[in-house]
């Protein structure tokens, strides 16, 4: 393979082109490590990142198992982010152009629609958080004028729906001005993020006079403890969810790297922005939660039911860097994906922009409120549910770009149905089996989790426990060896 990425021009497919799928032009390469820094410090900080720690306490582990498991899961998914953002800063490409090279310019839309399904019901979750953080400031500040009885079948009231349907509108500016406005948001509010996050941690030391009785709280996976002889399949199952959580973003982190200065650039923005200020966020959750059992007499992990309880003006405040904080993480990492994966559907007539209405209309649409009920349910079904349908897209992407191209793309023929990468009638088959293969060892412990039977083999539950690392490894595996086996054309 050559370096020359470009050795052929044929016309482009009018439906696999538009000015957003484009290759990113030199002008337009501007973003240094600070931004990427700056994007990740501001995603992180978040209600559902909060929650985490808070979820795997809940589950029985330690304070400092928790952290460990959010450090480590960080640690572990930004190296396929750093891999799949080669791509994107070398060749200028989003994420559902790049899935083309491996899926055919048909078949990619199959992974890229799964992707963007996934950041919809993550748009949904956090316009759920930020309306809720809207919910109580307004009846804190009228003595509960708001609260009312919940409406059938949805379960929340009407003051909660519009606070919810107000929240989810002040996306549709920033959808509507594009990624660089997304960028502006994010390194404003990150400084101003990490000082809150800090300042909440100073408030629950000196309310509680210390950080109480969780930080001392033994393990209860220990001898004699409720979960004795679980600790390991707890652990890693904690590990995968914690990969899981980012995952979504490792896919489509091409989005953003194709406007990188450098791979220098996005590599050290990355590894700085994500799995410290994680650990340092999860730490926050946990400090913050067991002074909270010292505060008020019992543990509170939902940082928007912590802050309606602070009463005053407190909660005001509290609840507005809720708000801001929800707003840049659902921006970047909820929005861009999937506004790029639509547009990717029929790229003639779906913009970014009509991407991004788009997510926001099925973000509503899967009522997302019924997610968050419990932490078992947010952590071993959402998370890990969704981490065995995008680990093996990960393992294909990665496996395809750095073993088989050796980082060399055609990019003039990634938008033509008749180039080197239209596989069959525009499908990649080794890519679509791959993907089909790599998930299928995860699908009965997933249906058992998620109650849809009741009971499958132990063995299933085990490798459901894994499921972003086997739906990875099993994927990449099964892809190279159909690719290399079938004839298929090489970069010149």
């Amino acid at each position: 393979m050559s370096a020359n990425t470009n050795q052929r021009s044929l016309p482009r497919s009018a439906d696999l082109w538009n000015k957003d799928l484009a290759p990113t032009e030199a002008a337009a390469r501007t973003w240094d490590w600070k931004s990427y820094a700056a994007l990740w410090v501001a995603m992180v900080v978040c209600v559902p990142t909060y929650m985490l720690a808070g979820g795997l306490v809940a589950e029985g582990l330690n304070w400092w198992q928790a952290v460990l498991i959010v450090f480590l899961g960080n640690l572990i998914v930004v190296v396929p982010m750093m891999l799949i953002g080669h791509a994107g800063a070398k060749h200028g490409i989003p994420f559902p152009v790049l899935l083309r090279s491996s899926f055919g310019t048909k078949g990619a839309k199959i992974p890229a629609l799964a992707r963007g399904l996934v950041a919809c019901g993550w748009f949904g979750i956090n316009t759920w958080v930020g309306g809720s953080a809207i919910y109580i400031i307004l009846n804190t500040i009228s003595g509960s004028a708001f609260q009312g009885e919940a409406l059938p079948w949805l379960g929340i009231d009407l003051a909660q729906i519009i606070c919810f349907i107000g929240f989810w509108a002040l996306h549709l500016y920033f959808i509507r001005q594009g990624t660089e406005s997304i960028r502006w948001l994010e390194t404003l509010a990150a400084p101003f993020l990490l000082l809150a996050g800090i300042a909440l941690l100073i408030w629950a030391y000196v309310n509680a006079g210390g950080f109480g009785e969780m930080l001392s709280t033994p393990s209860q996976f220990v001898e004699g403890g409720e979960k004795e002889g679980q600790l390991f399949a707890t652990f890693f199952a904690g590990l995968t969810a914690m990969v899981g959580f980012w995952a979504t973003m490792a896919l489509n982190i091409p989005d953003f790297t194709r406007f990188a200065k450098s791979q220098r650039d996005q590599v050290i923005g990355q590894l700085v922005g994500l799995p410290l200020p994680m650990a340092l966020f999860a730490f926050i959750s946990v400090a913050v939660t067991s002074a909270t059992v010292t505060i008020y007499g019992e543990a509170i992990w939902d940082p928007v039911q912590l802050a309606g309880k602070m009463g005053g003006w407190g909660v005001i405040v509290a609840l507005a860097a809720l708000g801001i904080a929800t707003l840049t993480t659902n921006l970047a990492a909820n929005v861009v994906a999937p506004a790029y994966g639509f547009s990717n559907l029929n790229p003639s007539k779906i913009s970014f922009r009509m991407g991004g209405y788009i997510t926001a209309g099925i973000g509503i649409a899967m009522f997302p409120w019924k997610l968050m009920e419990t932490s078992g349910g947010y952590i071993f079904t959402w998370l890990i549910g969704y981490s065995a349908l995008l680990g093996p897209i990960a393992g294909i992407l990665i496996a395809d770009y750095f073993i088989l191209r050796k980082r060399h793309l055609n990019v003039e023929e990634l938008f033509n149905h008749e180039g080197q990468y239209a596989g069959k009638n525009g499908w990649n088959l080794a890519g679509i089996t791959a993907l089909i293969i790599g998930i299928a060892p995860n699908l009965p412990g997933f249906l058992q989790v998620a109650g849809f039977v009741e009971s499958v083999p132990e063995i299933f539950l085990t490798i459901y426990g894994y499921a972003w690392f086997v739906g990875l490894i099993v994927a990449s595996i099964v892809y190279l060896l159909i690719a290399e086996a079938a004839p298929h054309p090489r970069e010149e």
